[in-house]
């Protein structure tokens, strides 16, 4: 059962209220019921090469079953109870998903980003009191065990390290070259190391302890990662079976085969994905340990979807932009729709993404404060491109303006304001594992603030307009401007600085930063991008343009006024973009709309192919329009 409208989300909503549906109370409770109807149907398959005929492994969902259970049981007896933390530093391949769901039976899941750096990745660990890791054994081509040894060493509450090697999705005569190729894991520390499937197979079928009694936290998820402490979100299990549920009852059956090559340490791929298809019994494939990042996914994406007869593709906006690269040189008469999250995809992309595969894109909104999902594009009506589409059922979505120290009110249909939400995925109260940063988060102790700006219009989509909290989000990925400021303030000739995401037509944005000097300070953007490389330590948040300005705007109490920085930005990137192209048009200013947030205002230097205009503009995600004349 899909959706067209507005009217049908209400009408869905409207049969029963969410406390009354028939739904499991518990995550093993849904993984039971699918396993009983559905035993012998694919559940995941897993490839640890993107070649369209390389081997695959595939488990059956009482498979998938029997090895959660033995994972779950084998976390007991390592003293894991219900309020416990088990992290996961992994890549995606099968045992990543028994030992999250696993995880997430017997205590706490808390998968971690195996990109970020040792003092990140054991700053998680410290803050969830992590008891058992499960990492990967060293494996060419990959320093995750190694990291992970760094991290556990200043982590003193983990006593378990639990490795799983993918040397066993190797067969000979790769498998037997392996052991002497495996890079060194120095460093000592503390934890006990064992073998994960070696432990887990000694382990029973069926759970060896009672289930949880209804509701309870089952995972924690970060967020950001690239300025001291990531927060850490706590999902509880009604939040999970709600993104499930969504996914059976609008997107999913037991028929359909998904295309997922997103990781499973991110909500999108665990909540969204991997929940719907624990209740709808739909078969996932993850393709390689690095999903999108893995070698020739992108060169063989296409052969893999005629492989695996998919017919959901998910992705996000920079693979969607490298796959439009590609020849579409395949069989793709099974795929229906592509479900792109994470970022909003440019006008211009979206057409060629559609022109050129037959799919129906759907976009979508979510976040990792909700537990994932809140507004989709109906899969069967009018999309409206730009937009993230309606808010779910049994999702509250207000558009609320508030300024310091009066009430908020909500706002009028159009008007923009902050995105706020109240959703079963929504834990009021209790966001974050630290009390401290749940203070101000909720309007009316209920509506979480997701710090985005957005409107309604009159059909009930929801625009996301730009963002009120102060963050650069690289393909998806959360970029703190605090590390990039106060990196360019310990230089010594560097008197303020402001970091921002310039406009980027591959990954939405870019990190840059403008710098006032000190006075007789001579140091240049180009030095200033340099020094970054040292000493801004996660890569992804090194900004690629830094420019000197005489000063920096300024609020009136002596603050970098950032809205006017995002503006140079967009005149300096969209206006080398038209010279690039050769077309005879300029940014002559940009504007702040009440309804499209920064809009560019363009205006004709000589004849324009206007075609083209929009081709070029339309790679990027923030619109433009024609700048009206100016009457005497």
């Amino acid at each position: 059962m899909g959706f067209a409208t507005r009217q049908d989300v209400l009408d869905i909503q409207n049969e029963m209220p969410w406390t009354e549906r028939d739904r499991p109370e518990t995550l093993y409770a849904m993984l039971k019921n699918v396993a009983e109807a559905f035993p012998d149907r694919p559940a995941i398959s897993y490839q640890l090469f993107s070649g369209a005929t390389d081997p695959a492994q595939t488990l059956t969902w009482q498979q998938f079953h029997d090895q959660v259970c033995q994972a779950a049981n084998l976390f007991r007896s390592l003293k894991v109870e219900e309020g416990d933390v088990v992290a996961l530093i992994l890549p995606n391949c099968l045992e990543t998903a028994t030992a999250m769901v696993g995880a997430m039976v017997a205590g706490i899941a808390s998968p971690i980003n195996p990109l970020l750096e040792p003092e990140n990745i054991g700053a998680i660990l410290r803050e969830t009191n992590a008891k058992v890791v499960v990492t990967l054994k060293s494996f060419p081509k990959t320093d995750i065990a190694q990291k992970t040894a760094e991290a556990v060493r200043h982590a003193t509450h983990v006593h378990t390290i639990l490795e799983i090697d993918l040397n066993s999705y190797l067969s000979p005569p790769k498998s037997w070259i392996v052991p002497f190729l495996r890079p060194k894991v120095t460093g000592k520390h503390h934890a006990d190391i064992k073998d994960f499937v070696a432990e887990a197979k000694r382990q029973n079928k069926t759970l060896d302890f009672p289930d949880a009694q209804g509701d309870r936290v089952g995972a924690y998820f970060h967020t950001g990662g690239t300025t001291g402490m990531p927060k850490v979100a706590q999902h509880r299990y009604s939040g999970m079976i709600y993104n499930g549920w969504l996914g059976d009852q609008l997107l999913f059956s037991e028929e359909d085969n998904i295309m997922c090559p997103l990781p499973l340490f991110h909500v999108f791929a665990t909540h969204v994905i991997l929940m719907a298809m624990i209740k709808s019994g739909a078969h996932v494939v993850f393709p390689t340990p690095a999903g999108y990042r893995g070698d020739g996914v992108f060169d063989n994406f296409w052969k893999l979807c005629e492989r695996w007869k998919i017919t959901f593709v998910i992705t996000v906006p920079t693979a969607v932009s490298a796959l439009m690269q590609r020849k579409v040189d395949a069989d793709l008469s099974t795929v229906k729709n592509a479900f792109s999250g994470s970022a909003p995809m440019p006008l211009e992309l979206f057409k060629r993404f559609e022109s050129a595969t037959g799919m129906a894109v759907i976009e979508g909104y979510g976040l990792t404060e909700a537990t994932c999902l809140v507004a989709v594009n109906p899969p069967t009506g009018e999309k409206k491109v730009g937009s993230v589409g309606c808010p779910l059922p049994y999702t509250d979505v207000r558009i609320y303006k508030a300024s310091e120290g009066e009430d908020p009110v909500e706002a009028a249909t159009d008007e923009v304001g902050e995105i706020c939400i109240s959703n079963p995925g929504v834990f009021p109260g209790n966001t974050y594992t630290d009390p401290t940063k749940n203070e101000k988060l909720y309007y009316h102790e209920t509506y979480l603030r997701t710090g985005d700006l957005g409107r309604i219009d009159g059909d009930g989509y929801l625009w996301i307009t730009g963002r009120a909290k102060d963050l650069i989000i690289r393909g998806g990925h959360n970029i703190d401007p605090a590390e990039i400021e106060e990196a360019l303030m310990a230089h010594a000739e560097v008197a303020m600085a402001g970091a921002i995401g310039q406009p980027d037509g591959y990954t939405g944005e870019m990190p840059c930063a403008y710098v006032e000097l000190v006075e007789g300070g001579s140091v240049t953007g180009e030095e200033l991008v340099e020094y970054c490389k040292v000493h801004v330590h996660e890569r992804a948040a090194q900004p690629k343009y830094i420019e000197v300005m005489p000063e920096l705007p300024k609020t009136a109490v002596g603050k970098v006024f950032k809205p006017d920085l995002r503006k140079s930005a967009i005149t300096r990137i969209y206006n080398a973009e038209l010279e690039k192209e050769g077309l005879n048009a300029r940014v002559v200013k940009v504007i702040d709309s009440k309804k499209q947030g920064l809009v560019a205002q363009i205006e004709k230097t000589g004849d324009v192919d206007e075609a083209k205009l929009n081709e070029v503009l339309g790679r990027f995600t923030r619109p433009w329009a024609w700048a009206e004349k100016e009457t005497a």
